[in-house]
């Protein structure tokens, strides 16, 4: 039976229109004739959507009983018993009652797709599962009811329903959307502008991806090799030397020019060992690039214009950019460079870019990995200078008439030889060698075109040649392993001392240093494997590339890395040089690993003991600071009821005031508690709007007692506004002037003044208390701190904790000084906010306006 296929209409946030785009499709497809039903949609009571099921087959709904109510979820028996051709099934992540036949709804939707009915259904962007952290940064609520990513990719197709957030704020305030009781609070909170913008981008942005991914595979399908400029690809070729920054910023200033620009910086290693690039340089501009927004690749190619070719065009890209040569002049007699090649054979579809640099013309030095070690068109051309050469300058040496000298033409074949040596090495030089040897006999030796030599110094003269052309063959040889001995230590010791300063200074993770590996041996994957003892199976602790083996078994390279643990990799087999190397690696990995589980056990041991402080220090004020009032209260309402004693007016006003009194301790004590259990488990969502100081301020200071003679109030009208939530900043205030009061002697009124400062606004408040010196001034802010000989009847020392949290929440701080003359100062920083841009004056005339 085939699979059946799903339909998805995908939506920025509640109320775009998803479930009705997904009954009018229902209703077209029955006017075609297909059997279309609902399995389950929720209308939410919008009268809109109430009138789209009207005419629609609907499934009957199951009931399921939870905790003593009853609810209604989808029927897939019913459904897969009435077999349709298409089922409507609205809110794809929605979590089913416990008790239910799936735990989610995607997996009663896969139930049907499996059994051959197609399936439409509707989804918002905030529930996808990759996405909920992002999401959760803007809106600040976690999504709970989630789809995996993978569910929503395999639908064969996405329809995106789209609509403004001005549209949609209009369509929430019409009530289209929610009741009106609950429109305010929805269009201040979830529905803001701000919110919905960024909710629009993430859905139109994951929609773009998923239409690339498309033109993927329809390119790969029908075999399409060229290049299709739907969207703007910049391929930045490295070669790990330091022009490669300045291509990456060249880079990502082209792709800021059109919309949707990607940067994909690639450096191509070849597959003969360690990397020709510094690791050190190019984890900065892999750094860089990241940065920039764009991503890193490595390549593994014996050809680099080839290989950089191929990867562009794999990946749609339009436009390359390389840097130009820094080959000297001379050169360039080895061939036209990997930027002309490319250019060359680019051809018209994609475009290269030539970017001068600083390094231009310099030379490329020596290189840092690769040594000297010759490449095969070196190799291939000394062949041609060690075997054709001879024969060459035999041919031209017989056509002359009188030409040289035996002796002259002895050094000629000389110079064929060295050439032969400089260029391929020892194996061409000795065949240069040979050849010329026999060469000199027979054509300039007398008598000549026989092997037979007359003169015996003629003898002593090939003997010679051929000893020194030998002799320099094998020295040029030894100079170039010697050369790359050189190189490969070099490399070697520069990956070492990196790999130890990343030690002394802890930054490099493992997924990183797994990363290094594969790029500095040009490896497919890298894994670090691990297992209990001898008997268990392997595990892997954190891998990087494709398909990063579970065994030492199914890789190409394994070196131990610990009694139990082994790093792996696969891609190919890697000579006995480079193994201490990657022994250092392992070792490093090894060591990386423990640190990442040495430091989770102390995060977690450390918020342990942070919970055990808070729960015991909560304990202690329970047991104490909350039992006072209750005592309090306790005993007046206990002598209020007391039959012993008539109690007078005066008296039982003076018992009910107490029980009030307590009452209200009670009530601050509670709301700093719960305040402070919001601020620790981050459910504090503030609702930022512009206010002005000398409206909030004043209402702060109804909890102080006779505030008018306890606090000086100082707030200019002029005081640009500040950008905060008004009910914690009033709160954060509230509990900064009481802790002021508390501790100010009689008499000395608490001071509280503002100012503004650049783009900021200080409010300051100033008591002449005892002060704090400088070594408590962070601890008071701390949860269940109280300074000095501060009655255990006054509070929980939460009121600075919480005030802090408030005023960090809203964007400011909050930091305490020494009161010149003695005393206490409270400064809490506030963000201003934006002020207005001048409206232009009209009406005046020139003379007025000069």
């Amino acid at each position: 039976m085939a699979r059946g296929k799903l339909r998805i209409y995908l939506g920025a946030a509640p109320g775009v229109g998803k479930t009705y785009a997904m009954l009018s499709e229902a209703h077209r497809r029955i006017e075609r004739g297909t059997d279309c039903v609902v399995a389950f949609v929720e209308h939410h009571r919008r009268p809109r959507t109430e009138v789209m099921l009207h005419g629609l087959e609907q499934v009957s709904r199951k009931e399921v009983a939870y905790r003593d109510t009853t609810f209604t979820e989808m029927d897939v028996d019913a459904v897969l018993a009435r077999r349709p051709r298409v089922a409507l099934v609205d809110e794809m992540a929605h979590t089913n009652v416990p008790g239910s036949r799936n735990t989610k709804r995607w997996q009663d939707v896969e139930e049907l797709l499996e059994a051959g009915i197609d399936v439409i259904s509707t989804v918002n962007i905030q529930h996808l599962e990759s996405l909920g952290d992002v999401v959760e940064s803007i809106t600040g609520i976690r999504q709970q009811e989630t789809v995996p990513d993978e569910v929503v990719r395999r639908a064969g197709q996405i329809e995106l329903v789209d609509m403004s957030p001005q549209a949609l704020r209009r369509r929430m305030a019409h009530g289209n959307i929610y009741k009106p009781d609950k429109v305010d609070a929805a269009l201040s909170n979830y529905f803001r502008p701000g919110n919905l913008t960024a909710l629009r981008e993430l859905a139109l942005l994951w929609v773009a991806d998923r239409v690339d991914e498309y033109l993927q595979e329809y390119r790969g399908e029908h075999n399409v090799s060229t290049i299709w400029g739907s969207r703007e690809r910049i391929v930045v070729g490295l070669t790990g030397g330091p022009e490669g920054r300045t291509l990456i910023r060249r880079a990502a200033r082209l792709a800021e020019k059109g919309a949707g620009g990607e940067v994909l910086a690639v450096y191509i290693a070849s597959s003969d060992g360690l990397t020709s690039a510094s690791p050190k340089e190019l984890a900065v501009q892999r750094t860089l690039v990241e940065d920039l927004g764009g991503t890193f690749h490595h390549v593994i190619g014996d050809d680099v214009p080839v290989a950089l070719l191929e990867f562009a065009r794999g990946i749609n890209a339009t436009q390359i950019v390389l840097g130009v040569s820094r080959r000297k002049s001379w050169q360039y007699v080895f061939g036209p460079g990997v930027g002309a090649t490319v250019a060359r054979d680019s051809g018209p579809d994609l475009d290269v870019h030539l970017i001068t640099h600083d390094e231009a013309g310099k030379g490329r030095g020596l290189p840092v990995a690769r040594g000297t070690r010759l490449g095969r068109p070196r190799i291939i051309w000394g062949w041609l200078v060690g075997v054709l050469g001879p024969l060459l300058l035999t041919l031209a040496l017989t056509h002359i008439g009188a030409g040289p000298d035996l002796t002259n033409n002895v050094l000629l074949f000389l110079a064929l030889t060295v050439g032969a040596a400089l260029l391929g090495g020892l194996l061409p030089a000795l065949a240069s060698a040979t050849a010329g040897s026999l060469l000199l006999n027979w054509y300039f030796t007398p008598p000549v075109h026989t092997w037979t030599i007359a003169d015996p110094q003629n003898i002593v003269a090939i003997a010679v040649f051929f000893a020194v052309a030998v002799s320099v063959a094998s020295v040029v040889d030894l100079a170039a392993r010697r050369t790359h001995q050189a190189a490969r230590l070099r490399a070697e010791s520069e990956i070492l001392s990196f790999l130890a300063g990343n030690v002394l200074r802890g930054e490099t993770g493992l997924e990183a240093l797994l990363e290094r590996v594969r790029e500095t041996f040009g490896m497919e994957s890298a894994a670090l494997l691990e297992r209990d003892s001898d008997v268990d199976p392997w595990t892997c602790a954190g891998s990087v590339g494709p398909q990063p083996c579970q065994s030492p078994d199914d890789a190409d390279v394994d070196v131990p890395a610990g009694d139990h643990m082994t790093l792996a990799l696969t891609g190919r087999v890697l000579p006995a040089e480079d193994r201490r190397v990657l022994a250092a690696f392992a070792a490093q990995a090894a060591v990386v690993l423990d640190r990442q589980r040495l430091q989770q056990e102390a995060d977690q041991a450390k918020e342990l003991a942070e919970g055990n402080r808070i729960r015991t220090a909560l304990l202690a004020a329970v047991s104490h600071d909350l039992r006072t009032p209750l005592a309090g209260i306790k005993a007046s309402v206990t002598s209020l009821r007391s039959d012993d004693v008539e109690w007078s007016q005066e008296d039982q006003a003076e018992l009910l005031e107490a029980i009030e009194e307590g009452a209200d301790r009670l009530d601050h004590l509670v709301g700093n508690l719960l305040d402070m259990s919001r601020l620790q488990t981050g459910t504090l969502t503030p609702l930022i709007r512009e206010v002005d100081l000398d409206e909030v301020v004043p209402m702060a200071l109804v909890g102080i007692p006779d505030p008018e003679s306890a606090v000086a109030l100082d707030i200019p009208e002029t005081l640009p506004m500040v950008a905060v939530d008004k009910g914690l900043l009033e709160r954060s205030v509230a509990n900064v002037v009481e802790n002021a009061v508390k501790y100010s002697p009689d008499g000395e009124p608490v001071v509280v003044s503002a100012s503004a400062m650049a783009d900021r606004v200080e409010v300051r408040v100033v008591d002449r208390g005892p002060g704090v010196p400088d070594e408590a001034k962070d601890r008071i802010f701390e949860p269940f701190q109280r300074y000095g000989d501060a009655p255990r009847g006054n509070g929980v020392g939460l009121g600075l904790a919480v005030a802090r949290g408030f005023a960090e929440a809203i964007g400011g701080t909050l930091t305490a000084e020494d009161t010149p003359g003695g005393g206490l100062t409270m400064v809490l920083t506030l963000p201003a906010a934006p002020s207005p841009a001048p409206a232009p004056v009209t009406g005046l005339s020139a003379t007025a306006t000069t």
